[in-house]
């Protein structure tokens, strides 16, 4: 039986089979800890039922896509897992061109329907703390709205932290959704989580992604969601994305629309704060 009370560095030696020698942040997790032959590794606790398999799972997946590069797994069990530590730099424009054409790959490695969860992955699995419901669907603007949208405000008006009648806003907003979508599109194999906490920009010139919701979607959500909180040399990115795989005509217009998903997942975990942002991302919507 797996001892619940140990730490990250006893959680790392057990689940890697080596030593630990050293412990750079080993209050909480995500903690560093160096493994024998100086070997610094991230060591991460999961923050619910099936939280590290669905982490673990997203980040399998995404490196099979052989596009953009993950921290490699280095054992996990469904309470901890140990990754491979990235050394980071400073941001750097042509890392950043590099990282728009890997994420265009990344996308186009696509998924067998909005919604599908890695491999292995569980269908209720996270995006941080909150939950995030991996149900199938082919038709995205009503999956959009029924699975990434419409939970997310039930769960923000159970908490008191939208009005009914602001409820009704982001509602009509879904409603809009079928003639606001664009050309319809495959599902793309999205991160899920991709703000720019997630993007680590390497001393070797390369982008690593973290902590990923990865599942099945539509490829302008990770775009919109990478704008929502600032990204360095945002423009490279895009124009590295372009480069690679033109978006199609109007992608500027819909980011409001892509950007209802991560607003009220942070409505639901952060409370009020975030609650105008996610209401004018939603007025956006109905102006068009």
């Amino acid at each position: 039986m797996v001892n619940r009370q140990e730490d990250p560095g006893e959680a790392a030696s057990r689940l890697t089979g080596r030593r630990v020698t050293g412990a750079r942040r080993s209050s909480g997790t995500p903690a560093e800890v160096v493994l024998d032959g100086d070997t610094p590794v991230m060591v991460k606790r999961g923050d619910g039922p099936g939280a590290v398999r669905a982490e673990v799972a997203g980040l399998r997946w995404l490196a099979a896509a052989d596009a953009v590069r993950v921290p490699a797994v280095l054992g996990h069990d469904e309470r901890w897992m140990v990754i491979e530590r990235v050394p980071t730099a400073s941001p750097d424009p042509e890392a950043a061109m590099r990282f728009g054409q890997a994420l265009a790959a990344l996308h186009a490695a696509g998924a067998a329907h909005f919604g599908a969860p890695p491999p292995d992955g569980p269908q209720d699995a996270y995006i941080g703390l909150a939950p995030m419901r991996n149900a199938p669907g082919t038709d995205w603007p009503r999956w959009y709205a029924e699975h990434r949208v419409l939970p997310y405000v039930r769960g923000a008006v159970d908490r008191g932290t939208l009005l009914a009648a602001e409820a009704a806003v982001f509602e009509r907003a879904c409603a809009r959704l079928p003639g606001l979508a664009g050309p319809a599109e495959p599902p793309a194999r999205l991160h899920g989580d991709l703000w720019n906490g997630n993007v680590l920009w390497g001393a070797d010139g390369e982008v690593r992604l973290i902590d990923p919701a990865a599942h099945g979607g539509h490829r302008e959500t990770d775009l919109a969601m990478l704008q929502l909180f600032g990204c360095p040399h945002l423009d490279r990115v895009l124009a590295g994305y372009r480069q690679a795989a033109p978006l199609a005509d109007g992608w500027r217009d819909r980011v409001a629309l892509h950007q209802l998903f991560p607003l009220l997942v942070h409505v639901m975990l952060f409370g009020r704060g975030y609650a105008e942002q996610a209401l004018d991302a939603a007025r956006k919507v109905l102006t068009g």
